[in-house]
Parts: C-alpha cells; sequence; structure tokens
C-alpha cells in the first residue's frame, strides 16, 4: 500500500475530526475521499502529506512513518492544495522554476520538466503571462503543474476542480486519467460525485471523521442500493401512500423528491406506477454514487432488505 493509517485520531481543542480511521490506498489506482464538510477529508490529507501529525494513531507513507521523518515523504509526493498557492507577480513558466528550485532539481531537469507540463496541462498560450492575469481554470491547471514538478510517485488533490466550468473539469479529468494509465498513485478529494465516480478505481465516504464504507464504486452501488433508481418529483403530503404501497422496496426521500431503487428497472417502475406516483416527472435512471452518498451521510435510507 503506498498509504496505511492505522486507528488514526486527530483533535483540536476538544473536538474529534478524524475517529480512530483505518485506510489503506493502493498503489496504481486513483482513490478518492468522499464527505459531507466537516468530514475530516483534508486533515487526514494533511496527516498523510506530514503537516498536520495525528494525536494517536500511525501514518505510513512508501512504508514509512510521517510523523517520524516527513521530509522524506514529502519529497516522493506532490500537493494540490484547495486554495491555489501561486506567486501572482510571477508567470507560470518563472513558478514552475521557483518550485523545481525548490526540490533542488538541476536546471536541466527544471526545463525539460516545465517544457512537458506546460503541454500536458495545455498552460503554452499563457506561459509568460503574470498570473494574476489568469482565468481561475488557467491558475488550477497551474497549481497541479506545480505539484508535479518533482515527478511525484503519489498526487494528492484537495478539491482540484471546485468552481471551474465544466469544461475545464473535464479536461482535468483526462489529466488525471492519464496520471492514472502512467502508474501515478493519485488520492483526491471531491465533492462532485459524478467526478469521484468517473476518476476513482477505489473509494471511501467518510463521515464525523470515519470511513463508514470502501470499495469500488459499482460495488457500493450495487452493495448498498441496486442497480437502477426510479426517481420522482411529488407532493410529501403524498409519499407516505408511496412509501406503504412499495414498503418492501429501498427507498430514499428529501423535500419532494422520492427516489425507489430495485434491480429491475421497468419493473419497478411499473410498480411506481400503480402505486398511485404521477406518471409527470416519473424517471428511471441507473442508480449513482450521489445516491449511495445520501443514503449514507444525507438523507435516512428505509425499507427493503
Amino acid at each position: 500500500m503506498i498509504v496505511s493509517c492505522r486507528n488514526v485520531s486527530k483533535v483540536f481543542d476538544d473536538r474529534v475530526v478524524v475517529d480512530e480511521l483505518d485506510l489503506d490506498v493502493p498503489a496504481g489506482q486513483c482513490f478518492g475521499l468522499l464527505g459531507p464538510n466537516g468530514a475530516g477529508k483534508t486533515t487526514t490529507l494533511k496527516m498523510i502529506y506530514g503537516v498536520t501529525r495525528p494525536t494517536s494513531g500511525t501514518v505510513h507513507v512508501f512504508g514509512e512513518d510521517v510523523s517520524r521523518d516527513p521530509r522524506s515523504v514529502r519529497k516522493r509526493l506532490g500537493v494540490t492544495l484547495q486554495e491555489n498557492a501561486l506567486i501572482e507577480v510571477l508567470s507560470s513558466v518563472d513558478n514552475l522554476r521557483v518550485f523545481g528550485r525548490y526540490h533542488l532539481l538541476s536546471e536541466a531537469e527544471i526545463e525539460a520538466r516545465v517544457d512537458s507540463l506546460l503541454d500536458f496541462l495545455d498552460l503554452r498560450s499563457h506561459a509568460t503571462l503574470p498570473v494574476q492575469a489568469l482565468s481561475g481554470g488557467y491558475k488550477r491547471r497551474l497549481s497541479i503543474a506545480l505539484s508535479l514538478m518533482n515527478d511525484p510517485e503519489l498526487l494528492i488533490l484537495d478539491e482540484p476542480t471546485t468552481g471551474l466550468d465544466p469544461a475545464v473539469r473535464l479536461s482535468l479529468w483526462s489529466r488525471v486519467g492519464e496520471l492514472r494509465a502512467r502508474g501515478k498513485t493519485v488520492l483526491l478529494t471531491t465533492h462532485y460525485m459524478d467526478e469521484a465516480e468517473r476518476l476513482c478505481d477505489r473509494l471511501a465516504i467518510l463521515s464525523e471523521g470515519r470511513v463508514l464504507v470502501d470499495g469500488a464504486p459499482k460495488q457500493l452501488i450495487l452493495s448498498h442500493l441496486a442497480r437502477d433508481a426510479v426517481e420522482l418529483d411529488q407532493d410529501p403530503s403524498r409519499h407516505a401512500a408511496l412509501l406503504g404501497a412499495l414498503h418492501d422496496v429501498k427507498s430514499l426521500r428529501g423535500g419532494r423528491r422520492l427516489i425507489f431503487y430495485g434491480d429491475d428497472g421497468p419493473a419497478l417502475l411499473d410498480a411506481t406506477r400503480r402505486a398511485g406516483a404521477d406518471h409527470e416527472g416519473l424517471h428511471l435512471r441507473p442508480t449513482n454514487l450521489e445516491d449511495v452518498f445520501l443514503s449514507l451521510t444525507g438523507t435516512g435510507l428505509e425499507g427493503g432488505a
């Protein structure tokens, strides 16, 4: 395992942020940490890359105890923080050069990697502009480029695409996919369920500092819910009757939305109609990771075996 956390807890001012967490990140995969705000995701990442010490438990990265030798670990990984940490008055190229020198790379290595990363993250057209003149999307690309300057074995991305437009998000997803194809290990946090489902080989869902479940996205969907979902927008006063008629079916509700889950979508859709659901607004779709996330962290899962 590239990362192994055992019984890891972190307490700030008597507040438990991470609570006896166990986590394993395999080599060569994209591994996601999901959870609501305050679940402990960013604190967990900080303990993994060695800027925060656990209150108890152990964190090993590359087989080394991070608390004992954080410098040895950090030189082998790259980190993209939630907030961009860039020198605004310098150009993209000069930011990359500064970061290369921080890693004690030779000038020849720096120039070769700068040249490669400008192409890899589509930065060449803006390479000589000061960072303060770049859009949010280009700043995010540059932040990821900085984290790749030392050719890390493990890349940590903390909400890398938050606030970006869909086109930039798709572009960055493609880059993460290429890194994974090259054998890099990627550990990311995200609030976008489609991002996690698309990028991650495995993921863990956290709540209140603990891992609720972990596994491959499709495995989690099938083991916790079912293959298909019938979703409807219905007056909440009518939910009780529908839930009573379909009492043996797993369901999820929030506000006007009511969702039923089953492995035979057409049969489930027909049963929902016969139970009295309005045909208008009734929607059959594949169950997705957001359904699992909400069932575990946001809205109660009811009924069914």
